[in-house]
């Protein structure tokens, strides 16, 4: 199957991304950044009340529709407490393990839009002072934000503007290698919301005109649990997550090919449409692979729990340390867009 794909200008779109700070919550840089590309290649899209944004693509059937979702917001925290010590206690945002941003590099978004950096790490680092430095727990005791400016205690800290429920966003560290892999933070879901944008360019692009009206849901909100679940329009016969595969022991998901979900934690995923995705897979020859997610749930379930009438699917790239450094290849980007061409372009199963 050929498909048009221009990794440099992905690549670059999705850098741009991920270096765009969008913790849940605090997504209006992104979004705005999302608009821009979106009016650049001149296609129609409006903003919802909760930020997120629907494009839409007039189709041959304007009776039946298709909605592809992507969510650019990201994992991150805001600031619980400033500690006695100048420091800062965190919350979370979205679901991670306190290790996987111990050490890592960071911004405090105040309310007046400067920004400060920090570093979190354990109040009990310096090995040589801490006899437990290694063996402490790594929780919301213990991790802080040692903040690089002057200051030693709680109105310090204050007199930079920083305040309780000021979001932090972590520093993402993009890399693409000469092999090909791309390292970075967010890549959850930002390597999908890169893909729909390069889909949508090379559709219009191309003149390409769609069997189906499809709609392209960027939401801002799936890391804590309702991104596009509203303004789905009532004509939506089916419904995709495009989000990552997950990678594991006992997964089939891997880093070079398209992963298709069969099941998460909220159950499986709508059979026909599965295998409609497999089908046009193997007809095209897209290397994917099917896997079940435990531990995960995506925006097409979540529309489900709430109650629309859709056939929901489920399929991205493979990303490796999901919700730490992420990892994966330009294989399995090219795989996924291969399969969004393929999926858009095609018949919808009656």
């Amino acid at each position: 199957m050929t498909t048009t794909f221009d990794e440099k200008r992905i690549v670059e779109l999705l850098k741009r991304l991920v270096e765009t700070p969008s913790p849940s919550g605090y997504t209006e840089k992104v979004m705005k950044l999302i608009a821009k590309e979106l009016d650049e290649i001149g296609v129609a899209h409006k903003k919802t009340n909760k930020g997120a944004i629907i494009a839409t693509i007039e189709g041959v059937d304007s009776t039946r529709h298709r909605l592809l979702t992507a969510h650019t917001d990201t994992l991150g925290a805001m600031v619980k407490e400033v500690k006695s010590n100048g420091r800062l206690k965190l919350t979370m945002i979205g679901g991670f393990n306190w290790n996987a941003v111990e050490g890592e590099y960071c911004l405090i978004h105040t309310a007046s839009g400067k920004e400060v950096r920090g570093t979190i790490l354990m109040h009990q680092t310096t090995v040589h002072v801490y006899k437990n430095a290694g063996t402490a727990e790594r929780n919301v005791e213990n991790i802080e934000v040692r903040i690089d400016e002057k200051v030693t205690d709680a109105a310090g800290t204050r007199a930079l503007g920083i305040e309780v429920g000021d979001f932090v966003s972590f520093d993402p560290r993009f890399e693409a290698t000469d092999s090909g892999f791309i390292k970075s933070r967010h890549l959850d879901d930002k390597a999908s919301t890169a893909l729909l944008l390069e889909l949508i360019r090379s559709l219009k692009e191309e003149g390409v005109k769609l069997p189906h009206t499809t709609h392209f849901y960027i939401s801002n909100n799936e890391e804590i649990g309702y991104g596009g679940n509203s303004n789905i329009p009532v004509e939506t016969v089916e419904y995709i997550a495009v989000d990552m595969g997950a990678i594991g022991d006992g997964q089939t998901s891997d880093e070079y090919t398209v992963s298709i979900c069969a099941k998460d934690s909220s159950g499986p995923y709508h059979y026909a449409l599965t295998q409609h995705l497999t089908g046009l897979c193997k007809e095209g020859y897209i290397p994917f692979k099917l896997d079940i997610y435990p531990f995960y749930g995506s925006d097409a379930s979540a529309a489900i729990r709430a109650g629309f009438d859709v056939k929901h699917a489920l399929f991205g790239p493979g990303i490796e340390s999901s919700h730490a450094l992420e990892r994966t290849h330009i294989d399995s980007l090219k795989a996924s867009a291969q399969l969004l061409r393929a999926y858009v372009t095609s018949a919808m199963m009656d």
